[in-house]
């Protein structure tokens, strides 16, 4: 049936699988599917997740302590493989009800702390390290703003653009034009920004930028939608390009984005150590 012949229901039901590349793993309802007891490493901080943008956010925060000398920012990250359906497993639900990747769980106090949503993630390790967000004032203000202007605006990038581009069973105009206006008006607010500050937020990185370029540093060098970059000419942002390059750059990052990450040249389906990382940059 022609997209243009669809008419709505008074009341919307389920009926399955509906195409696409995610079909398998979506449904209407919440909670746990199966009985399941997540792993626990030797190290207070316990990461359960997957090499997505979303992923990449708490990864890259956390190889970034550690580069920045917190050897307390050690850490196991666990694969939560969503294409199998693990973010269901009771363990992960009792953590993050919204059965969605990254959840942290804090083991280094009395009561383990579990913490769900990436941006809250990088809140909690911000203040529990005193590291890559400023403790008040206006610099703390604009780097909360950029912070929840990913969490906003990303859904657009991904949900939105990523889906009726790359993942879509048909290929919808009127979709991937209404969503291409959008990704292209976002990555030329980034631009306007980056033109004026040399990070996201100011002078100094911030978790702004953590939670920012994954998505869109992502999206600029090519990385996160095939044909996306070109489709978009993402080269054509000469201020965002400069600081997605140079954040390409850190050791942290380069480290952080390959942590779960099941694809690829890089490898890295669960971290216990630094040396699991070196591992794999080094072969």
């Amino acid at each position: 049936m022609a997209d243009t012949d669809y008419t709505p229901p008074k009341v919307w039901t389920w009926e399955g699988e509906n195409g696409g590349q995610f079909a398998s793993i979506n449904r209407p309802v919440a909670g746990p599917t199966r009985d399941t007891i997540l792993p626990v490493g030797e190290h207070p901080l316990q990461l359960y997740s997957l090499g997505t943008p979303n992923g990449q956010k708490v990864t890259i925060m956390l190889e970034e302590l550690l580069a920045a000398g917190h050897k307390q920012a050690e850490y196991d990250a666990w694969l939560i493989n969503i294409m199998e359906g693990d973010q269901f497993g009771s363990g992960f639900v009792d953590i993050n009800p919204n059965s969605k990747i990254p959840a942290l769980v804090d083991r280094s106090g009395g009561e383990p702390v579990p913490v769900f949503e990436s941006g809250a993630i990088l809140m909690y390790l911000a203040e529990k390290f005193g590291a890559f967000l400023p403790a008040s004032g206006a610099a703390r203000a604009r780097t909360l703003s950029w912070l929840m202007w990913q969490m906003g605006s990303a859904p657009f990038l991904g949900g939105g653009f990523g889906h009726f581009f790359s993942y879509a069973p048909t290929k919808i105009e009127y979709a991937i034009n209404r969503y291409a206006m959008e990704a292209k008006r976002q990555l030329d607010v980034l631009n306007r920004r980056l033109a004026e500050s040399e990070y996201v937020a100011g002078p100094e990185i911030s978790i702004a930028d953590f939670a920012i370029w994954p998505w869109y540093g992502g999206m600029a060098l090519g990385r996160t939608y095939e044909g996306a970059a070109e489709f978009l000419a993402t080269h054509e942002y000469e201020h965002l390009m400069r600081w997605a390059r140079q954040l390409d750059a850190r050791e942290g990052v380069s480290r952080g984005r390959i942590v779960n990450v099941t694809r690829g040249d890089h490898q890295l389906r669960e971290r216990h150590s630094a040396a699991d990382i070196d591992a794999v940059l080094n072969a």
